[in-house]
C-alpha cells in the first residue's frame, strides 16, 4: 500500500492541475463504452466532474490509513447504491479513468503509474462492493420535510422524516440528499445536524452563496412542508471518541455548525466529565443563525461554552476577526481532540493553527468535501 499511495499521489500531481478536462474527458470516455450509463446521471452534467474528482482526492487523503480508507471505501459502496450501479458499470468506470488519467497527463505517465492505478481501483472497486453487499437497508429513504425555516437570504434549516424504514446515522455524520421533483439525478452530502432520535427525523442547514450548487438553492427557496426528498446511508467519521477522556474543541463556520451542533448534541445525552469549547464564526451577526441555539445548549449544560466570532462586523459585542484566529488566541489545544467543520478554507486553516500548537493529528477529526 506504500508504494501504490506513493505512486498514486506523484501520478496525481500530474492531472490535478488540470481537473476539468480530466472530469470532461472520463464522462466522455464512459459515455462512450457505455450509452445507457448516461441515464444515471443529471441532465446538466455541470460540476459532476469535480464531484468524481473530489471523491478520488478524499481516497488519496486517506489511503494512508488503512482502517480509515477500508471504512469509506466501504461506506462509498453502500452510498453508491442509490445509482443503481453494478460490478460491471465499476468495471467501465475504471477502464474510463485509466483513459482520462493517461490522456491529461501526458507524457509524463508511466507504466508504474498505470499498474498502481489499475491494482488500487480493483481494491477499491472490491471493497465498494462488499460494503454495498453487506448493507441491509434501501439504496435510499424516501424523506418528508416537517419543517422549513429562512434565515436571511441565503440559508434555510429544515427538518425531514424518513419514511418506511428506520434511518440510523452517528452524530457528525453526512447523508447524500436529493429532490426528485426538482432535480432528479442531482445529489448532494449535507451533514445531519441534529444527534440521533427514535423519531427519524433528521435536521438539515443549507446555504446558498454566490456559486453554490443548484440543489441548495432548490433547498433553500423552493422546498416547503410536505415535499419528498430522498436520503442516502449515512457516511462520515467525524464522530466522538467515547473512550477518550480528553477534553473537546469544536471549531464551526457558517453552515459547517450543523455537524458541531449534532455532536454536542449527542454529549448532552452522556457526557459528564470533558469540557467542550465551541468557537462558532461568520462574516456579520445576522450570519450566526445558530448562536441562539447554541446559547440554549449553554445554559443547560454547564461543561459547555461557546464563543462567537465575526469577521467583518465591527458592531458585533462578541469575538472579532477569523474564527481560526480567534481559536488560536484562545489556545493552545495541545490536550484536546479536535472537530472541525465547515469551508475547505477554515478546515485548511485550523489544521495548520492546531499543528502549531502541537496537536497530535489522530485527535483532529474533519470531514473533506474536496482538496484542502
Amino acid at each position: 500500500m506504500d508504494n501504490f499511495a506513493r505512486l498514486l499521489k506523484e501520478s496525481w500531481a500530474l492531472v490535478e492541475g488540470d481537473r476539468d478536462r480530466l472530469g470532461e474527458y472520463f464522462y466522455a470516455r464512459l459515455f462512450l463504452l457505455d450509452p445507457t450509463l448516461r441515464q444515471l446521471f443529471p441532465a446538466e452534467m455541470a460540476g459532476q466532474g469535480n464531484r468524481l474528482l473530489d471523491a478520488i482526492v478524499t481516497a488519496i487523503q486517506v489511503m494512508d490509513d488503512v482502517e480509515s480508507f477500508e471504512e469509506y471505501l466501504r461506506s462509498l459502496g453502500r452510498d453508491h447504491r442509490k445509482y443503481h450501479v453494478d460490478a460491471g458499470h465499476y468495471e467501465t468506470a475504471g477502464i474510463a479513468l485509466l483513459d482520462a488519467l493517461r490522456t491529461t497527463a501526458g507524457d509524463g505517465w508511466n507504466l508504474e503509474y498505470d499498474h498502481a492505478w489499475r491494482d488500487t481501483y480493483a481494491a477499491i472497486t472490491e471493497k465498494m462492493g462488499a460494503g454495498a453487499a453487506a448493507d441491509e437497508n434501501p439504496p435510499f429513504w424516501h424523506a418528508e420535510v416537517l419543517t422549513h425555516e429562512r434565515h436571511g437570504p441565503d440559508t434555510a434549516v429544515l427538518t425531514v422524516r424518513a419514511l418506511q424504514h428506520p434511518l440510523r446515522w452517528r452524530a457528525g455524520q453526512y447523508v447524500s440528499v436529493e429532490a426528485p421533483r426538482h432535480l432528479p439525478r442531482v445529489w448532494r452530502t449535507y451533514s445531519v445536524a441534529n444527534a440521533p432520535n427514535d423519531d427519524d427525523v433528521l435536521e438539515f442547514h443549507v446555504r446558498t452563496p454566490p456559486g453554490a450548487g443548484w440543489l441548495s438553492g432548490v433547498l433553500v427557496r423552493r422546498t416547503k412542508p410536505g415535499d419528498l426528498l430522498r436520503v442516502a446511508a449515512p457516511m462520515g467519521s467525524m464522530t466522538v471518541d467515547r473512550s477518550s477522556e480528553r477534553d473537546i474543541l469544536c471549531v464551526a463556520g457558517g453552515v459547517g455548525l450543523a455537524p458541531i451542533k449534532a455532536l454536542v448534541e449527542d454529549l448532552a445525552t452522556w457526557n459528564r466529565t470533558r469540557w467542550v469549547h465551541v468557537f462558532y464564526g461568520d462574516r456579520r451577526a445576522e450570519d450566526l443563525y445558530g448562536l441562539a441555539g447554541l446559547r440554549e445548549l449553554v445554559a443547560a449544560h454547564p461543561w459547555l461554552s461557546v464563543t462567537p466570532a465575526c469577521s467583518q462586523d465591527p458592531d458585533f459585542g462578541g469575538e472579532q476577526g477569523d474564527v481560526v484566529e480567534v481559536v488560536s488566541r484562545y489556545g493552545p489545544w495541545t490536550t484536546h481532540d479536535c472537530y472541525v467543520a465547515g469551508s475547505a478554507r477554515l478546515v485548511r486553516n485550523t489544521l495548520r493553527a492546531l499543528a502549531g500548537d502541537d496537536v497530535p493529528p489522530a485527535h483532529v477529526r474533519y470531514d473533506t468535501f474536496g482538496e484542502l
